[in-house]
């Protein structure tokens, strides 16, 4: 795995023209205004014979509670936590500001080595370039000319220097498929990857081992034709010979339309849970989208859906999570009905309802309430073994409908039966 360089700093100070003489591109925004870069740029670069990945931060405002700045703000934090090494440039010309003191503060407390470079120094003398910034605590300040190139190699060897090199023997992919164990690369939010950099990660795990892949919405973000692009690329640029799995979330409630999309595009495994438990919304619901690729795609998934319900059942039981009565495939009330006008047409399952109940192991049933009809009382009366005459079911309707418009709610079983007895 390559070592990866994270770019800090408040606005202007520099970044994106390091980060442009690094990757020996124009890909990062560069201009004499704050605020310019907001989001993270990615790219390679090298020193000597050792290469590295550098990220390019927006202006890092630590304090912002809102807006652009604050968005800004978490996308660095982010950053700052997937790197080896974390580069604070600060402005030798501007001096040292409230700023760059809050943000030395976090990254005091970061975990990652830090190395403090002192940028704008082109014309200054060493000592006077780095004087003021000792106070930072962050070791001594290199001064160097991000836009000349002056000490830009200095500082990147001083960088990786900090950061210890795996020894072959025991990088993660290469090890773990040398000892003949299956590696999948899971590139965590990769949904919100920088396209580019996506393809050379997916490409370098499975150059370094990897024998699956895996597509990741993290935050639940994709839409079902997202989902789908970024399927269908991966395939296409891994040459279809390596697995593709989907991890996607619910969080916009896409769960499941995101993973049949991915399924469609070529994903051949979906990561989900039962129920779609998972962390904020859950996960995919792995019964849904198996039905849904059944019932509606054609498409098989080998798992036995009559015991849907019961696994289902099983795991709300243990783990004390329980569903709410209209959750699609394995909620309670999903093949139970009310309505008097589904109740004339119960006789006709297809009229009324999208897929078989014996398809997920379900049972169909009448309950009785105020929106009950005729054939609700006769059905309810002879699941029950209570003999009702039909020229009473008009007066037993009329009472049925009242006492749940009285209770709003359901009449039960035992009600009924003291109604019909009661006549």
């Amino acid at each position: 795995m390559l070592p990866t360089l994270v770019l800090v700093g408040r606005p202007n100070v520099g970044k994106s023209t390091l980060f442009n003489r690094l990757t020996k591109t124009r890909d990062a925004l560069v201009a004499d205004f704050p605020g310019l870069t907001r989001d993270r740029h990615y790219g390679r670069g090298r020193v000597g014979d050792r290469p590295f990945l550098v990220v390019d931060t927006g202006g890092f405002e630590p304090v912002a509670k809102d807006g652009i700045l604050h968005e800004m703000a978490r996308q660095t934090k982010q950053a700052i936590a997937e790197a080896d090494a974390v580069i604070f440039l600060v402005d030798a010309r501007s001096g040292l500001t409230p700023q760059d003191r809050t943000i030395a503060e976090l990254l005091r407390r970061c975990g990652r080595p830090v190395i403090l470079a002192a940028n704008k120094a082109e014309g200054l003398a060493p000592e006077r370039a780095a004087a003021e910034f000792h106070e930072l605590g962050l070791g001594e300040p290199c001064p160097i000319s991000s836009a000349h190139g002056e000490n830009v190699s200095a500082l990147i060897e001083l960088a990786l220097a900090r950061i210890p090199e795996l020894p072959p023997d025991i990088d993660p992919e290469r090890g773990a498929a040398g000892a003949g164990i299956k590696v999948a690369f899971f590139g965590v939010d990769s949904s919100r990857a920088d396209l580019e950099f996506y393809r050379r990660a997916y490409e370098t795990a499975v150059e370094a081992g990897a024998q699956e892949v895996v597509v990741v919405d993290t935050i639940g973000i994709a839409t079902p034709e997202a989902a789908a692009y970024l399927v269908g690329q991966t395939v296409d640029w891994l040459g279809g010979e390596i697995p593709v799995h989907w991890h996607g979330h619910d969080d916009f409630g896409l769960g499941t339309a995101a993973a049949v999309a991915a399924v469609q595009a070529g994903a051949t495994w979906v990561q989900g849970t039962i129920n779609g438990m998972g962390e904020r919304a859950g996960n995919a619901d792995l019964i849904e989208v198996a039905l849904a690729l059944e019932a509606l795609y054609g498409i098989p998934t080998r798992l036995d859906l009559t015991q849907a319900r019961a696994l289902s059942q099983l795991v709300q039981e243990r783990a004390g999570t329980p569903l709410p009565s209209w959750k699609a495939v394995t909620g309670d009330a999903l093949f139970t009905r009310e309505s008097g006008a589904v109740a004339a047409q119960f006789h006709d399952p297809p009229a009324i309802e999208p897929y078989s109940s014996e398809l997920v192991g379900a049972t169909r049933g009448i309950v009785l309430g105020k929106k009950s009809g005729i054939d609700s009382i006769r059905i309810v009366a002879e699941r029950l073994g209570l003999e009702v005459a039909e020229e009473r079911r008009a007066e037993l309707l009329a009472a049925v409908k009242q006492l749940g418009t009285q209770k709003g709610g359901l009449v039960s079983d035992e009600e009924f039966a003291a109604l019909v007895a009661g006549g």
